[in-house]
């Protein structure tokens, strides 16, 4: 590693690493490798992964007792924020698998080594920023349309949603402002964290050749961004407990994603100095 190094590569040069189209089969063939990630050792992946129902029980049953029940889909909702980051190991573990090395979950961890931590790093700090920032602008939502008083209860908080226009309102604005947040991290982190553990390029670079796949195949990104939003709540549904599946299925996809999207580093590469 040759010092520390965020915005370009170890030589302080911006990669352009060159961006292929995909089809709907690419997205399909994605999911299917990514399973098959996940069932070659499925008791360890799961393990590496419970703390995702883990965290979402904690964080549900904290905002219950903290009078802040109107936080709990936005908290849900803001895995999606995180998920990127949240599943490094797993990429770490089908880029192992990938070439024939050992895919003990313990190898998750290696990622520390990697001479790209602080670009890792410094790309996860943006993902936590957002989260934190999604979780106040959907309570300033709330407070906006029904004042400070939290509400009494589970019971009364949904009735309120589902029966009022202001609930509905909450519904349509919230969901309108999570989409937003939900397209800014899939255009800057789509393939950013496999591209990152794959070549050192910098932060830079892996935002900028995320924004580019999602530019050059903005049909299929679109189709992928759903996808992973309906498998998340499909697996947050059972209290969470589908995250222990659907986090390491999605993650593992996400590695194989990114290799049908990006170029190999093979292939020729366009730098220049910072």
């Amino acid at each position: 590693m040759a010092g520390f190094h965020v915005m370009a590569d170890a030589h302080g040069a911006h990669v352009q690493p060159t961006v292929r189209s995909i089809t709907t089969a690419d997205l399909r063939d994605a999911l299917r490798l990514g399973a098959e990630d996940f069932w070659a050792k499925p008791s360890h992946y799961v393990f590496l992964c419970l703390i995702y129902p883990v965290v979402g029980l904690i964080l549900t049953r904290w905002t219950s007792g903290a009078n802040a029940i109107q936080l709990i889909y936005p908290l849900m909702s803001g895995f999606a924020l995180v998920g990127p980051f949240a599943a490094i190991g797993l990429y770490e573990i089908s880029r192992r698998r990938e070439l024939g090395m050992n895919t003990s979950w313990r190898h998750a961890l290696d990622v520390r080594r990697s001479p790209a931590i602080p670009s890792i790093a410094a790309i996860g700090i943006m993902l936590v920023a957002l989260f934190l920032l999604w979780l106040y602008t959907a309570q300033s939502i709330y407070t906006g349309l029904f004042g400070d008083q939290p509400p009494a209860s589970i019971g009364d908080f949904v009735r309120e949603v589902l029966t009022t226009g202001k609930g509905w309102t909450l519904i349509l604005a919230g969901n309108a402002a999570g989409f937003v947040f939900a397209v800014v991290v899939l255009a800057t982190t789509v393939v950013a964290f496999p591209l990152l553990l794959d070549r050192d390029v910098g932060a830079v670079s892996a935002i900028e050749t995320s924004a580019r796949a999602v530019m050059a195949n903005p049909l299929q990104m679109a189709l992928w961004g759903l996808m992973v939003a309906v498998l998340l709540v499909i697996g947050s549904i059972p209290l969470f407990a589908g995250l222990a599946v659907v986090m390491p299925v999605l993650g593992h996809a996400t590695w194989h994603l990114y290799r049908k999207v990006v170029e190999p580093e093979r292939a020729q590469q366009i730098r220049r100095p910072m």
